[in-house]
């Protein structure tokens, strides 16, 4: 094997400014991933939002008691109905015909599920209104 001599390997220098550029980069990358995250959100919710109200049955309320217990406000085809519920049977406590108990609980629900999207990503919620606020 003439000709081919033991080389020692040159290991490449790293630059600060590769180092801060990379670090730019990352930085950059998941910024842009919290945005896609937030407008995604936002428009899928919207529409899956949107596609649950047009159903003819939601939970308004729902209070858990225990292991495979609760108790839960259903609405069905325009009537109101509170429901016991175990991991073995669901049983109709009573409907709720109050007219005024029936709009509230529906406000209710419509203010939860409007607020989703804030009660479990509320800091990029925060973070995404600071930003469009000083854009204005």
């Amino acid at each position: 094997m003439s000709g081919y001599e033991e080389v020692e390997p040159v290991t490449a220098g790293v630059s600060w400014w590769s180092t801060l550029a990379y670090v730019i980069s990352l930085i950059a990358v998941f910024a842009i991933v919290l945005v896609m995250a937030y407008v995604f959100a936002r428009l899928i919710g919207g529409k899956l939002n949107a596609r649950m109200s047009g159903q003819t049955g939601k939970v308004l309320e729902n209070l858990p008691l225990g292991p495979n217990r609760s108790v839960c406000i259903v609405e069905m085809a325009g009537r109101v109905f509170l429901l016991g519920i175990t991991d073995s049977s669901i049983n109709l406590l009573t409907e709720i015909t109050d007219a005024a108990e029936i709009e509230r609980l529906r406000r209710e629900a419509r203010a939860i599920s409007e607020d989703v999207f804030r009660r479990e990503f509320g800091t990029l919620s925060s973070i995404m209104e600071r930003l469009t606020a000083k854009k204005k």
